[in-house]
């Protein structure tokens, strides 16, 4: 008989117990109250609650039906999926049997081979212990082998950094006895170029004593001396000075915590010769560089040359003069200068002529007539009066970086504090940077040793 059915006939077989059943015969005797005359819908009442207790419990029943109609359709789908496992299973089963067989038969072939097999190496049983020996012999002298290949590789590669060390140190050796060589011919072109000065000086001197006539025909060139040795008036050396400035912009960058760290600058200046090759000047505290810096090396450094009516001109080499190591020197290409379409500073050949020079702000903020004095101990700089100008132009105080130009038009030093101005004759390098890629220069140890350079200075000078 179907279960559903079952059920349905089973409930309503209750529910045909409980309605019929006395209920308050089986219920203990209890004191009544006297009787009450009973409303005659009493009867009918009841009947409805019966009828209407049984419609519930179809009503449940029916539910109750629907559900397990629906369990019994899912519980024959899951039966089915059974069925269909199982027959996979049974072919699964009826495979492996297969494979079974012929793993055994394949077994037994390899006993029989191993029989063989252990027949044969019972045989050559000592033949075998020999040769184990001579394995192990084998193998211990290969792992000695291994052990001093990886001793020879490590001393190899020690060998090779130590002598591109010493490459890179020769390098930079042969380009700073190059740049010497230049320099001293360059110091020896302008020796040989003020002797002769000199001696058309003496010349001039002997002509002049020999008459009154001779002095006529020089008279045009004591002219142009006397022009030369005219001092310029302040507003035209300032004037001159911000038509002919450039910018120097620098990109410096290296490592950092979250990433490559990079520190840009620019600075202003002028284009300096020395009769030889022209350059660009500037204080080291005008560049992302320091002398008071510990952080790691720079991994990439670029400098370029700009000017509001040129394109920026990128520079290959940054030098440490030998002056002061605080003085940046960047050559500069004639190509380049011309492109920039700015005047070249000469140095001065006669720094002392006149006892004032005018000191420029290297931002252009102003500029003033100030006085300088020799300083015995110290020949390569002067001292300079900041506290007295005869005429300042612009609201600013000296410092360093400030370019000092002579009163005649030249190049006279650069500020390396607020009191003393280094000379600059020569550009002889102590130090110097190829720009681009630097990592391999080792950047912090050339400033600490520029470092050392400085504090290895008089105190007034630092």
């Amino acid at each position: 008989m179907n279960r559903t059915l079952l059920l349905i006939l089973c409930d309503f077989l209750l529910l045909n117990l409980l309605a019929l059943t006395r209920w308050e015969k089986a219920e203990p005797t209890r004191p009544r109250q006297p009787p009450v005359p009973e409303l005659a819908s009493t009867a009918a009442t009841k009947d409805q609650d019966l009828v209407e207790v049984m419609r519930l419990s179809l009503a449940d029943e029916r539910a109750s039906r629907d559900a397990l109609a629906q369990q019994l359709s899912s519980a024959e789908s899951t039966l089915a999926q059974r069925d269909q496992k199982l027959a996979q299973l049974q072919s699964d089963r009826e495979k492996i049997a297969g494979s079974l067989a012929a793993t055994q038969q394949a077994a037994a072939e390899l006993n029989q081979r191993y029989t063989a097999a252990t027949r044969d190496a019972t045989a050559t049983k000592e033949q075998l212990a020999r040769i184990q020996r001579e394995l192990e012999d084998k193998q211990t002298e290969a792992e000695r082998q291994k052990q001093a290949l990886a001793a020879l590789g490590q001393q190899q590669a020690e060998a090779r950094q130590k002598i591109e060390s010493l490459t890179v140190a020769v390098k930079v050796a042969e380009q700073e006895k190059q740049m010497l060589r230049e320099t001293a011919d360059t110091l020896k072109t302008q020796v040989e170029a003020e002797r002769a000065d000199r001696i058309r000086v003496q010349e001039a001197t002997t002509q002049l004593a020999q008459g009154v006539g001779q002095l006529a025909e020089k008279s045009g060139q004591l002219t142009q001396e006397i022009r030369e040795n005219r001092p310029i008036n302040a507003n035209v050396l300032f004037s001159d000075y911000l038509a002919n400035r450039v910018t120097a912009r620098f990109v410096a960058v290296r490592a950092g915590l979250l990433g490559p760290a990079a520190k840009e600058k620019a600075a202003a200046t002028v284009l300096v010769t020395d009769g030889a090759k022209i350059y660009a000047l500037m204080h080291i505290e005008d560049s992302p560089l320091s002398l008071t810096d510990t952080l790691p090396d720079w991994d990439r450094i670029t400098v370029d040359l700009t000017r509001t009516t040129a394109r920026p001109s990128p520079t290959t080499v940054l030098h440490f003069l030998s002056l002061d190591p605080r003085i940046i020197a960047i050559p500069v290409e004639p190509a380049q200068a011309a492109a920039l379409g700015v005047k070249v500073y000469p140095t001065a050949l006669e720094p002392f002529k006149f006892p004032e020079a005018v000191l420029v702000n290297g931002s252009g903020k102003g500029y003033g007539e100030v006085g300088f004095k020799l300083d015995p101990t110290q020949p390569s700089y002067v001292r300079v009066d900041n506290r007295l100008f005869k005429r300042l132009f612009g609201d600013f105080a000296p410092s360093r970086g400030d370019l000092v130009l002579s009163k005649t038009g030249e190049l006279l030093g650069i500020m390396v504090n607020s009191d003393y101005c280094a000379l600059v004759n020569n550009f002889l390098p102590a130090k110097s940077i190829r720009l681009g890629e630097v990592s391999g220069q080792h950047t912090s140890e050339i400033l600490d040793a520029l470092a050392g350079r400085k504090l290895a200075l008089p105190m007034k000078l630092q």
